[in-house]
């Protein structure tokens, strides 16, 4: 086979191996969304997702199915294999006692602790190795354990609703619905997809949200989810920790978690033996002038709790912080064919600016359409 062949056939099997890993994207968390497919002769010998932390990895779901015909065989891996114990057997090991003859990997681990470990491994057990086919294909499939992994930080994803002159609800707090079923239907589809989901004080006060997943059990099916595990944690951002305690979302399946001030637990301990004695979940972090510091919220959801990917469903005030933060790496805009005039609520609280080269800027990442609704991903665009 030819270089260029070689590098189509490579291009084409790494491809199969991505629309597989594509598979555990809502159910791998907080592992990364894997697959692998094994190919010998030019025909799939066998292939493998990762599906649910705990469970077989992709290389040993695809060396499982594939058996003697692994021998040989090219592994086509979209994330390089293990090199470590952990709750399986290291990969990396599957694959060289499978006597696989050469292995195609997407992306090189970003823990930085154990990248390269894995590819060095196989290498050195003589086995070649090729390294960045469809790598961006593969970065863009686990945007959030990257990030946790080189920044120790989560993904964030803020949605928004609005009106087409970006309002998000009426002065007197109504706001069911802006948008329309389909968009909603999406919406549920990111929660699911996050691993902790965080709104404002305000909005419980207002509004009482559920903030759970509701999609049928024949959607989480698709999605690889039940009704018992696809709620993301709930994070209430409350300085003063003004949570009532009937709360709806507090008896809903799912965890909630109270971020509150340093300053508050300080000044209110017998509040807080209350709230504790009813088993409500707090932690405290750096505050100023009541505002939660974001960096500290993020940083504990990445390392405490091992969260990949955070949205942020939240009023103007929170919205307007988290942008400010300059911590939010999507920006998810459904917007309505509608309009609400000047006495609606804005989509953000932000300070106001002097000039137009202060304002903040984005670049449109994709465009999608819900009913008769407009799904606008942007991503914050770095000025020169």
């Amino acid at each position: 086979m030819t270089d260029s062949a070689m590098l189509k056939s490579d291009v084409f099997f790494m491809q199969k191996a991505i629309d597989l890993a594509r598979k555990g994207l809502y159910s791998t968390k907080p592992n990364p969304a894997v697959g692998c497919v094994l190919v010998k002769d030019g025909i799939i010998a066998g292939e493998g997702w990762h599906q649910k932390a705990g469970q077989p990895h992709a290389e040993r779901v695809a060396l499982a199915n594939a058996g003697e015909k692994a021998q040989g065989s090219t592994a086509y891996v979209t994330l390089e294999p293990c090199s470590h114990f952990g709750r399986t057997p290291p990969c990396a090991d599957g694959l060289i006692e499978a006597k696989v003859a050469r292995v195609v990997v997407a992306m090189r681990d970003p823990n930085p602790l154990v990248a390269g470990q894995g590819i060095q491994r196989i290498e050195n057990a003589g086995i070649e190795v090729v390294v960045g086919v469809l790598e961006a294909e593969a970065k863009a499939i686990n945007l959030g354990f990257i990030r946790k992994m080189e920044k120790q930080l989560p993904f964030v994803r803020l949605k928004m609703a609005s009106s087409l002159d970006g309002r998000t609800a009426m002065n007197n707090g109504e706001s069911h619905w802006i948008t329309g079923e389909e968009s909603r239907r999406e919406v549920h589809k990111m929660r699911a997809l996050s691993g902790a989901l965080i709104t404002g004080i305000g909005t419980v006060l207002a509004d009482d949200p559920s903030l759970t997943v509701r999609l049928t059990d024949e959607e989480l099916a698709a999605l690889n989810l039940t009704q018992e595990n696809c709620h993301p944690i709930r994070v209430v951002l409350d300085p003063n920790l003004s949570m009532p305690t009937d709360a709806k979302m507090l008896s809903l399946p799912g965890r909630t978690i109270l971020m509150t001030s340093k300053e508050t637990t300080d000044r209110a301990p017998e509040l807080v033996e209350i709230l504790h004695n009813q088993g409500i979940e707090m932690v405290a972090v750096s505050a100023q002038d009541d505002h939660l510091d974001i960096e500290s919220i993020l940083r504990y959801l990445a390392e405490v709790e091992d969260i990949n990917d955070v949205m942020v469903e939240s009023g103007a005030i929170v919205a307007g912080a988290f942008m400010q933060s300059g911590l939010v790496n999507e920006l998810h805009s459904f917007i309505a064919p509608s309009l609400m005039g000047n006495a609606a609520k804005p989509m953000f609280v932000l300070p106001g600016i002097d000039s137009m080269e202060q304002k903040m800027n984005f670049q449109i990442q994709s465009m999608d359409r819900f009913g008769d609704d407009v799904r606008l991903i942007l991503v914050p665009k770095e000025t020169v």
